[in-house]
C-alpha cells in the first residue's frame, strides 16, 4: 500500500498499479485498504479506476458505508445523479440514521433544485445533532445556500456564521493565517520589486532557441469565484484546446522545483519545462499535439513571476468579476480547512485575500512585453458568444459553435474545481450583482475593495 502511494507520488503509475494489485492479492477482504486505493486513484484524477476500487471495497464489506458514500460522491461529481442516489440509498438501507448519507441525500436534493425537500432534511439533520464532524458544519453551509437561493439572506448569513464557528474549532486558525500571510507577502513583495522590463531580461537569459519546446501555453487565472471555471469550460469546448481544470502540475512540479534551488540556469529551467509537460500529458491522457494548452487555476496567479520565468512565451488570461461579488461568493464556499481557505472564515480576511492576489496581478500587468488580456464575468453572462469571440481572438482561435453549448461537454466529464456544479449549467445571471443582498454585511470591508473596484472598472 505504502509503496504504491510512493510510486504514485513520483508519477510512476504503472508501478503503483502493480503494488496496489499485489496488496489486493495479499488481503482481498480488507475493505479499508481497498477504499484507500480508490481515494488514491481519485486524487490522481483517474475516476474510473477509483470507481472500480470503491466497488471492490463495497463488495468486501457488505455493511460498510464509507465506500458506498465514496461512490455517491464520485457519481455526483460526474453529474450521474441517479447513480449517486442509488449509492446513498444503499447507505441508508444499512443505517437509516447515518449522518453522511442523510446529508448527501439533502445535498442531492439541492443540486436538483428540490429546495423544500433539501431544507426539510437539512433542518432535521441539524436538529438531530449529528456526531460526524464534517456533517455538523457542512449541513449548515448547505442550508445557507438553500436559504440564499430562496431569498432569505439574513437567515442564510446567520447559518453560515454558525458553520464557520464550527470550522474554526478544527485547527489553529491563527497559525494557518500567519503561514498564509508570510507566503502571500513574499510573492506580493517580489512581484512589486521586479523592474517593469524584467521579461526582457529573462528572455535574454533564456532565449527562445535554448528552450525545451512546449505547446502554445496559456495561463488562465484571477481570483477564485471570478468566473475562471466558466471561461475554462467555454474555451475547453473548442476542438483545438486542451483545457486543464485546476491541474496540480504547476504547484507540484513547476513551483516546487523552482523554489528548491537558487540555480536558475537555462538547463534547470528546461528540466522544469519538460517535467511539467510530462505531468500534463499524463493528466490529459490523449494526444496533445497541435493543441493550445490552457492551464486554469486561480491561486497560482500569485506566482506569476515563476510562471513567466519558466515559460517566457506564456500568454496570461485573467478573469475579472465585481470584487464585492467575488468576496461574498468565496465566503459561501465550504472548502477543506488549510492556510489558504482559512481566509474565508471572515469577510474581512476574504477581502484581504482578494487584495493580496490582485495586487500581484496589478503589478505584473505593468511588465513590458507581457502578452495579457482581462475578461469580465459580467460580459460573458451578458453575451457569451461576443465575449467568447474576443477571448478566442486573443488566443488566435476562431469561434467554434460547440463553445456556445459548452455545458453539453461539461456535463459529461469529471471536473475538479470546487465550482464544477455551477459551470456544468448554461450561463445564468443570478450571480451578477449578488452582493447587494448582503450589502449591510459587506459595508465594513468595502474600503478594502474600493481600490480594486476602481482599478477594474466596477
Amino acid at each position: 500500500m505504502e509503496y504504491g502511494a510512493a510510486a504514485a507520488g513520483t508519477g510512476q503509475l504503472d508501478l503503483a498499479d502493480r503494488a496496489w494489485n499485489k496488496a489486493l492479492e495479499l488481503e482481498p477482504g480488507n475493505s479499508e485498504n481497498l477504499l484507500q486505493v480508490g481515494h488514491q486513484y481519485k486524487s490522481l484524477r483517474q475516476p474510473e479506476k477509483a470507481r472500480a476500487w470503491y466497488e471492490k471495497a463495497s463488495a468486501a464489506d457488505l455493511k460498510s458505508i464509507n465506500p458506498r458514500m465514496a461512490l455517491a460522491i464520485l457519481a455526483e461529481q460526474n453529474h450521474s445523479f441517479a447513480e449517486a442516489r442509488e449509492a446513498v440509498a444503499s447507505c441508508l438501507a444499512i443505517d437509516p440514521r447515518d449522518d453522511q448519507a442523510r446529508y448527501y441525500a439533502a445535498f442531492l436534493d439541492r443540486r436538483e433544485g428540490k429546495m423544500e425537500d433539501a431544507e426539510r432534511q437539512l433542518r432535521d439533520l441539524i436538529a438531530s445533532d449529528p456526531r460526524h464532524q464534517y456533517v455538523q458544519y457542512a449541513s449548515r453551509y448547505e442550508l445557507a445556500e438553500v436559504l440564499n437561493r430562496t431569498g432569505r439572506f439574513d437567515e442564510a448569513m446567520q447559518v453560515l456564521i454558525e458553520a464557520k464557528d464550527m470550522v474554526r474549532r478544527l485547527g489553529n486558525i491563527d497559525v494557518m493565517l500567519k503561514e498564509y500571510d508570510r507566503e502571500a507577502g513574499q510573492y506580493a513583495q517580489s512581484s512589486r520589486e521586479l523592474p517593469k522590463n524584467i521579461l526582457r531580461t529573462w528572455a535574454r537569459e533564456f532565449p527562445e532557441r535554448t528552450r525545451y519546446a512546449t505547446l502554445k501555453l496559456v495561463f488562465l487565472g484571477g481570483h477564485p469565484r471570478s468566473g475562471t471555471t466558466l471561461l475554462e469550460q467555454i474555451l475547453g469546448a473548442h476542438p483545438d484546446v486542451a483545457a486543464l481544470d485546476e491541474s496540480q502540475a504547476f504547484t507540484m512540479i513547476v513551483a516546487k522545483l523552482f523554489n528548491e534551488s537558487q540555480q536558475i540556469s537555462p538547463a534547470r529551467l528546461n528540466v522544469i519545462r519538460r517535467r511539467y509537460l510530462e505531468a500534463v500529458q499524463r493528466e490529459w491522457g490523449s494526444d496533445l499535439k497541435g493543441k493550445l494548452l490552457l492551464d486554469k487555476n486561480p491561486s497560482p496567479t500569485a506566482k506569476l513571476r515563476i510562471w513567466l520565468r519558466v515559460f517566457p512565451e506564456l500568454r496570461v488570461l485573467i478573469a475579472l468579476r465585481d470584487p464585492r461579488d467575488v468576496v461574498i461568493s468565496c465566503y459561501f464556499q465550504n472548502l477543506p480547512l488549510n492556510a489558504y481557505s482559512a481566509n474565508f472564515l471572515t469577510l474581512e480576511r476574504t477581502a484581504r485575500h482578494y487584495a493580496d492576489l490582485m495586487d500581484v496581478w496589478l503589478a505584473v500587468r505593468q511588465w513590458e512585453s507581457l502578452t495579457w488580456m482581462e475578461t469580465r464575468y459580467e460580459d460573458t453572462v451578458a453575451d457569451l458568444e461576443k465575449e467568447g469571440r474576443r477571448v478566442n481572438g486573443f488566443l488566435g482561435l476562431e469561434w467554434d459553435e460547440a463553445q456556445g453549448r459548452f455545458q453539453e461537454k461539461s456535463g459529461n466529464k469529471q471536473m475538479y474545481s470546487p465550482t464544477y456544479r455551477d459551470a456544468s449549467q448554461p450561463v445564468y445571471a443570478r450571480s451578477v450583482a449578488r452582493w447587494h443582498a448582503y450589502e449591510k454585511y459587506l459595508t465594513p470591508i468595502l474600503p478594502i475593495l474600493e481600490p480594486y473596484c476602481q482599478a477594474f472598472g466596477y
